[in-house]
């Protein structure tokens, strides 16, 4: 199958504490609000040319709204549409011009789980910059994660209809396999999959500069009084670092940096046994890995399943 994503673009939430999740994202996770409007807030990341990496939206429900990734071109956008079509994919809309900051090109549709995904090409480039030494802010969007109900047939989903490819799986022998990493470009993942009780937002994770900014930024939000669930470490999948903290309404979101990047030509996905505390965390630094842990992951049931979000 052509690969016609490129990469990730955005995450969009909505919460009933719009003011509280706005105050959280643009002031102690360091990203910068570039618009806002009647209950809408768009949150960029300074070193990334995505017109926005967070949106958030005011609602009387805490949903997942929807995850935006990227095409190459107008129509790269409406060969997926039409592939998705004639698949069976329920489209949301069709592909038309797009309304939201930097514009573009693009439509939405759901995917297996009742997710709302978006594709789009020609989005105009933020004016972004590099990031100082030090400078303890994300850089950019590095990757989403999906709980999943029945974990091989979304993962099976997103191989058939996205073009997104195995990358590296963990499995356990009491809990089989339990989370399944795909990429989309020679980066380690863009998504994971994740076995869950029920459909939901995993985890939402930021690429720092570096491991000093990494570990500025897990200090600054310590001492910020902000929870940190799980961190820091280094995985042994994708080769990344991870501080896991709860933003006001209860999503985890992640500090990362070094997410190992693959040449796709040689690369063999492996099975990596989580049980084993050297796959959860290299260093040995983190707080081990049990249920209660894993358990703040699961989020609550996404109730926007199959049902799209304001545009």
């Amino acid at each position: 199958m052509t690969r016609l994503i490129t990469h990730l673009r955005h995450v969009d939430l909505a919460v009933p504490d719009y003011d509280r999740q706005r105050e959280f994202y643009a002031g102690v996770w360091g990203l910068t609000e570039v618009a806002s409007d009647s209950g809408l807030s768009f949150l960029a990341a300074e070193g990334s040319p995505e017109q926005y990496v967070v949106r958030l939206r005011r609602a009387d429900e805490k949903r997942l709204d929807l995850v935006a990734f990227g095409a190459g071109s107008p129509a790269e956008v409406d060969a997926l549409a039409e592939r998705l079509g004639q698949a069976g994919v329920r489209l949301v809309s069709q592909p038309g011009k797009m309304d939201t900051p930097g514009g573009g090109y693009g439509f939405r549709f759901f995917d297996i789980d009742g997710r709302t995904i978006e594709v789009s090409a020609d989005v105009a480039v933020r004016g972004h910059r590099r990031l100082e030494a030090k400078e303890a802010v994300p850089v950019r969007l590095s990757h989403v994660v999906l709980n999943s109900p029945d974990l091989d047939a979304t993962r099976r989903w997103y191989e058939r209809h996205l073009g997104f490819a195995l990358s590296d799986t963990l499995s356990s022998p009491r809990m089989g396999e339990v989370m399944h990493f795909m990429r989309c470009n020679p980066q380690h993942h863009s998504v994971a999959l994740a076995k869950g009780p029920h459909t939901s937002l995993h985890h939402i994770s930021f690429e720092m500069r570096g491991l000093d900014e990494y570990m500025y930024g897990t200090g600054r939000l310590l001492r910020a009084g902000v929870r940190m669930i799980w961190g820091p470490g280094r995985h042994l999948a994708g080769d990344n670092t991870f501080s896991y903290f709860l933003d006001p309404h209860g999503n985890t979101v992640e500090y990362t940096t070094e997410l190992e990047l693959l040449d796709e030509d040689t690369w063999h996905p492996s099975v990596h046994d989580f049980s084993r505390p050297e796959v959860t965390d290299q260093w040995g630094t983190a707080n081990p890995m049990n249920e209660l842990v894993a358990k703040e992951s699961f989020n609550d049931p996404d109730r926007g399943v199959f049902v799209a979000p304001p545009v």
